[in-house]
């Protein structure tokens, strides 16, 4: 084994056993050599010729810097004050270093140990000022002889007062001339107080027919209810709707009662009424000198027949109202509501004269103040008249009303039948919907899905219409009617009961 040294022996691996080897020892002889400085770096970098050290003194031969005498303006702002032996000036506000002034005043705001005292007022009043006295006013006399002014100035202030005098004169004539006063004490306003009849036919019967229309008031614990009507006999029998009466009607301890033109307010009871047409009658007792009404006929009435409205619309009784006559046999549905048990459907006269709540049961009356309507509905969308007024036709009226003065009460034709309307394009009619067994309509021979299209020579144009017909018809009188059936058209009669 030899002591020389392989580069494996250096490196010891984890299985081979061997150990690290140590660093190797640089030798004296192994340092690299530093080349010599070249003539030219030494000519850039080398030191002066003659100077041997590495810092050289300035030769006492060098030119020496000079100093000038300072600015006067400058060494008066900024050199030493005179007799200031100081490199720097002192401040003048400094206190460090000095001894108090006992003189001073006490400043208890920077002295901790100071007593409270009072001091002066932040602000002090500033003395007023000397007012100035106001020399002697100037008089008339001063002004014009005390030579104060001058004449010329005197001279234009007058031309200047005449000049306006002269326009201010002609100004105020112009105008009285041309604009006229407004106002005057030579007016004087004059009333012709001489006796006039109404000339107008509205106005004349107006005149005639007001003493016989009345206010009706019904009144209960819950509420109350108003409406007109008009008075048909002298024994204190006025008429008017159904509806208008319900109440008091149906409430023992209601209270009605008529107010008369003269603004006379009576009690009355109820003679007799009837839901069917809507009708009621009412009388009054000990009223003396009553205007009854002229009754009309209305089967004479014409379209387009001037007529005139006579109620208490909203409670403002004598209220007229004008018109004319719209439509003629209009079948109107009455329905029961809270407060009336009217359930109807009236065979109406239509008309535009003005009708609101409260003119139900006033008369509709024509041109010569005969009545010939009950005025009973209106058709409106937000509950007041849009020109679309209901009556019931006077000839309708009478018997009614003479059935409820006499018996209290009314029996009505019916049929046995409860109808809907039916339209499309095989027919139009009245369907039966209902035929009750033994009565008129199902001796007559008719069915359910029946359309009956002609009522005593009346078109039927729907279920409103039939009613109304039926209404119409005398008990026990044969009636002939058509109707309709699996697409064929039969004839035949029927014999109406009474109700």
């Amino acid at each position: 084994m030899t002591d020389q040294t392989t580069a494996a022996d250096e490196w010891s691996g984890d299985g081979g056993g061997r150990h690290a080897a140590s660093p190797r020892p640089v030798l004296p002889d192994s340092r690299p050599a530093i080349p010599p400085v070249s003539p030219e770096t030494t000519a850039v970098f080398g030191r002066p010729a003659g100077v041997t050290g590495s810092f050289t003194t300035t030769p006492s031969d060098a030119p020496q810097p000079e100093v000038r005498a300072p600015d006067p303006v400058l060494a008066e702002a900024f050199g030493r004050p005179a007799g200031a032996t100081q490199t720097l000036q002192r401040d003048p506000y400094a206190t460090y270093g000095t001894e108090p002034d006992d003189d001073a005043p006490a400043d208890p705001w920077r002295d901790p140990s100071s007593v409270a005292a009072l001091d002066g007022p932040a602000l002090t009043d500033p003395e007023a000022a000397t007012p100035t006295v106001a020399g002697p006013k100037l008089g008339i006399r001063d002004t014009l002889f005390g030579g104060r002014v001058q004449w010329w100035a005197l001279a234009t202030l007058g031309m200047v007062a005449l000049l306006i005098g002269v326009v201010g004169g002609l100004m105020g004539r112009w105008t009285a001339e041309v604009v006229p006063p407004v106002n005057s004490n030579s007016v004087s306003l004059n009333v012709d107080h001489s006796d006039t009849e109404a000339t107008s036919d509205v106005a004349k019967v107006a005149q005639a027919v007001a003493p016989s229309v009345v206010m009706i008031e019904a009144r209960t614990a819950g509420g109350g209810e108003s409406g007109s009507g008009f008075v048909v006999d002298k024994m204190g029998y006025i008429v008017t709707n159904n509806h208008v009466v319900s109440m008091a009607a149906n409430d023992k301890e209601a209270k009605l009662e008529v107010v008369f033109s003269d603004h006379k307010r009576v009690p009355a009871r109820i003679a007799g009424r009837d839901p069917k047409t809507d009708l009621a009658v009412i009388k009054v007792d000990d009223v003396n000198n009553l205007t009854v009404s002229k009754l009309g006929d209305s089967s004479k009435l014409q379209i387009g027949e001037p007529v005139i409205a006579f109620g208490a619309p909203l409670g403002l009784d004598r209220t007229v109202t004008t018109g004319i006559v719209s439509a003629l046999d209009r079948a109107v549905p009455l329905r029961p509501d809270a407060t009336s048990d009217t359930d109807a459907v009236i065979n109406a006269i239509q008309t535009d004269a003005a009708i609101n709540p409260g003119n139900s049961g006033g008369p509709l009356v024509d041109g010569d103040g005969r009545v010939i309507g009950v005025n009973t509905a209106i058709a409106a969308a937000g509950g007041g008249s849009i020109g679309l007024g209901f009556a019931i036709p006077i000839d309708e009226v009478v018997p009614v009303s003479q059935k409820l003065i006499k018996d209290g009460k009314v029996n009505h034709p019916q049929v046995g039948v409860t109808a809907s309307t039916v339209r499309n394009d095989q027919v139009y009619g009245a369907q039966l919907k209902d035929v009750a067994a033994g009565g008129p309509a199902a001796k007559a021979g008719l069915k359910e899905n029946d359309v009956i299209t002609e009522w005593n020579g009346k078109d039927i144009q729907g279920a409103d219409e039939l009613t109304v017909a039926i209404q119409r018809s005398k008990i026990g009188d044969k009636v002939k009617f058509t109707y309709w059936r699996d697409g064929r058209t039969f004839h035949g009669e029927i014999t109406p009961e009474s109700d």
